[in-house]
């Protein structure tokens, strides 16, 4: 695979690269965005950690890495941060592009395995097996087997899922507004439904909730943080991170998860940035990195 590099934007002392890409698991072509802090440039011969940051529904590249904040944490630390897109675009499948919630921006992390959205439809296979791998070829200076993940909404579940699904492979994972159930969720049941088929084993797998109760990684402490006042948590119930907890009590996390429940806060970039802090000193920990003085 060869990344054009669509952009070089200084950030923060540090560069953010836009790049894009033709994939051979989605069959179009994927735009990524990466940070590269100024340790990448003022220390040459040193090799660097990697965070994944996994956007949410509607959410371009673009949204977090203008809106979330993490490059002064990834100066402080140390640390590279990826951000993927959130579906494949401009797959000329009909009715990709009529909601929100489903097809184009809502990719969900999943290998759909429903015939009209299998051929590009493979959020999963793409981050793992083709853009995480290639990018290492591209940035050797980048520590690819040092990486941690975190993700806000659907991007909280994906990176939720991606942890329980690949014990080992995350040094950490932490979460913004998770989607923490999706099995019983609205969202869940549009995506999983559209993308997996109606057999429910088939969403167990890409579940959190059902995913931790089989977990037998590092039993590493999970971060999580969502607002009282996020609608899609008080209202519309559909990020359930109590689920979550509950499913832990019978696992080898049980007592890991560290839920806070943040007084008035949104769902929104508001809500994100004002604790991507705590989200960067969690990762740091157990990438092994300590601030700069």
């Amino acid at each position: 695979m060869t990344f054009t590099t669509q952009a070089e934007i200084k950030s923060f002392g540090g560069k953010l690269v836009k790049l894009q890409h033709d994939s051979k698991e989605t069959k179009t072509k994927m735009d990524v965005n990466l940070y590269l802090p100024e340790q990448y440039y003022e220390q040459p011969d040193s090799k660097l950690p990697v965070l994944l940051y996994l956007s949410g529904l509607t959410c371009t590249p673009n949204n977090c890495s203008e809106k979330g904040f993490w490059q002064p944490y990834a100066n402080k630390y140390g640390f590279a941060v990826v951000y993927p897109d959130t579906s494949p675009r401009g797959a000329s499948i009909e009715g990709e592009d009529e909601s929100y919630d489903f097809g184009s921006g809502a990719g969900f992390y999943v290998d759909a395995t429903e015939e009209k959205w299998s051929k590009n439809y493979r959020m999963y296979s793409y981050i793992l097996k083709e853009l995480l791998p290639n990018l290492a070829s591209s940035y050797s200076r980048l520590d690819f087997n040092n990486i941690s993940i975190t993700g806000h909404s659907m991007g909280g579940y994906g990176a939720l899922m991606f942890y329980f699904r690949n014990p080992g492979k995350f040094k950490s994972v932490s979460a913004f507004s998770p989607i923490s159930n999706p099995s019983n969720c609205a969202w869940g049941h549009k995506c999983f439904g559209g993308y997996l088929g109606s057999d429910k084993s088939k969403w167990a797998e890409y579940d959190p909730s059902e995913l931790i109760k089989k977990y037998d990684g590092p039993d590493t402490p999970i971060l999580i943080h969502t607002g009282t006042a996020d609608p899609f948590y008080f209202r519309d119930h559909q990020l359930l991170p109590e689920n979550l907890v509950k499913a832990s009590e019978d696992s080898k996390l049980k007592g890991k998860i560290d839920l806070h429940l943040e007084e008035g806060y949104d769902h929104s970039y508001y809500f994100i940035s004002s604790f991507t802090k705590d989200h960067a000193a969690h990762h740091a920990k157990y990438l092994g990195l300590s601030p700069k003085l």
